[in-house]
């Protein structure tokens, strides 16, 4: 069984930074990307930045220059090192993972970490 699990969420000031980590554990052959996306209340979920087997990233525009998608292969962790953080940064971020287990390839999603961006 696969599992998805966030962590790194809280409360921070505008312009601060705050790092999320995505740790995916069970039984995988392969991770093909991990991704971060954001909801806040009212508002559908966004992509914002991805993370691809070959190193490859993107990122939503609005968070470009701000944010900073990375992974550990051996650790099977993602990170996301938020910069300059803004109150519309506010949302809870779902990390989820493209992975390759047992003889299926599937969409695995984490529970959520809420950051709160406020003075």
């Amino acid at each position: 069984q696969v599992r998805v699990v966030e962590s790194g969420g809280g409360i921070m000031q505008p312009g601060g930074s705050l790092t999320l980590s995505c740790f995916a554990s069970g039984s995988i052959k392969v991770i093909y990307d991990m991704a971060w996306y954001r909801q806040d209340t009212g508002k559908e979920r966004e992509s914002v930045a991805r993370i691809f087997l070959d190193g490859r990233t993107n990122y939503t525009d609005s968070v470009k220059g701000r944010f900073t998608i990375s992974k550990d292969n051996a650790k099977r962790t993602a990170y996301l090192q938020m910069n300059s953080l803004k109150p519309e940064d506010t949302a809870v971020y779902y990390c989820r993972a493209r992975i390759f287990s047992e003889s299926t390839i599937g969409y695995y999603w984490g529970q959520g970490t809420q950051v709160t961006v406020s003075s």
